[in-house]
């Protein structure tokens, strides 16, 4: 079944909107506790930026992402951290 443009919104909006909130409550909390110079925090505002091209979800995921072309000799020893921290 092929979606209309209103069944699309009536799906998607609720969800979206939420995450938008989830956001800017997150930046909310960095602010409040000086965490925007973490660089997770600044990678994640460029990110955003990102939601400006044509192609957003594909460059949100590669401004957060390790830009390697080979893998690494080992894996680190800490968790996933969800954004690349350059040299």
């Amino acid at each position: 079944m092929k979606e209309t443009k209103t069944a699309m919104m009536d799906v998607y909006f609720m969800d979206a909107r939420s995450k938008l909130i989830d956001i800017a409550a997150f930046m909310d909390r960095a602010e409040r506790y000086g965490e925007t110079g973490d660089y997770r925090y600044q990678e994640f505002v460029k990110a955003l930026d990102a939601l400006r091209s044509s192609d957003r979800a594909e460059s949100v995921l590669m401004k957060l992402s390790d830009p390697s072309k080979e893998p690494s000799e080992k894996a680190s020893a800490g968790p996933a951290v969800g954004a690349y921290q350059k040299d």
